[in-house]
């Protein structure tokens, strides 16, 4: 579990765990997808510098708490509080789900100055949605029967591991905390699959985000845990939002992984937080 120094108390008194690093500005990151704060965590260095940067965990991930019943509304109370905590208004990095997270709260009137996204997993095209559909009834039937691995599982299937790839990385898991870790956010995925709005693109709701947004993804996709998407699959919905948010910025940053890189990711998040729009 990431362990975080910081907590703020959200609005139906969920605890909210955090770590704060920096000056200047405030940028709160938002963690996607099995992502209890560790994967943005990278990132801070490359932005302390310049902002006063709030790395969080999500409710129930991580040191976070939760509070039945889940909501979407509960998840931009989150973020909300934590933009509070930063003096009432922060620039908003979302890295995959994070970066839905982020462009749902801009839309409900969250006090957000510019949003960057990468790689946000709305599922584009008539190709993908029976087998994402099936997904989400699968991971809810698992999930409502409280089996987690179960949903762990689906959810690598989906993204392309094979069954002898999850069974090798259950045994390797096993050795340590790993799997354990995975299996305990696993309900955290169910959660996502009602923030993606079953990962179509609302487009009525995105298309009232006013902030300026930069909307990155990193290429193609080639990493092999997830070859059973589309190549083009994060470049569809990238594609999709920059064409109907009234203020994108698309940049294309050929990133080696679906995991933030700091050295890729650092360097234009500098500059578009730090420029006149």
């Amino acid at each position: 579990m990431n362990e975080m120094a910081f907590r703020v108390t959200s609005n139906d008194g969920t605890t909210i765990a955090y770590d704060r690093k920096g000056s200047g500005p405030a940028v709160v990151l938002v963690g996607g997808a099995q992502d209890d704060g560790a994967e943005n965590a990278p990132l801070v260095p490359a932005l302390a510098e310049h902002f006063t940067v709030y790395n969080y965990a999500r409710r129930g991930r991580g040191a976070s708490g939760f509070t039945e019943p889940y909501a979407v509304e509960r998840e931009i109370e989150d973020l909300d509080a934590l933009i509070a905590e930063a003096g009432g208004s922060a620039h908003v990095f979302g890295a995959s789900s994070g970066g839905a997270l982020a462009l749902e709260a801009a839309a409900a009137g969250s006090a957000i100055d510019t949003i960057a996204v990468w790689e946000v997993p709305y599922a584009v095209g008539d190709d993908l949605r029976s087998r994402f559909e099936e997904y989400v009834a699968d991971t809810q039937r698992a999930f409502d029967a409280g089996r987690d691995e179960e949903v762990l599982e689906l959810f690598m299937r989906m993204t392309g591991a094979s069954d002898d790839n999850i069974a090798a990385r259950k045994a390797a898991g096993k050795q340590t905390a790993h799997w354990a870790d995975s299996v305990a956010l696993a309900p955290t995925l169910v959660h996502d699959s009602v923030f993606l709005n079953r990962y179509q693109l609302p487009a009525d709701r995105l298309a009232t985000v006013t902030q300026p947004v930069l909307v990155t993804t990193g290429g193609p996709i080639t990493v092999p845990y997830m070859a059973g998407l589309p190549s083009d699959f994060f470049d569809r919905a990238a594609d999709e939002l920059a064409d109907l948010l009234p203020h994108a910025q698309r940049e294309t940053l050929e990133g080696p992984d679906h995991v933030v890189d700091p050295q890729t990711v650092g360097p234009p998040l500098l500059r578009f937080f730090s420029s006149e729009h």
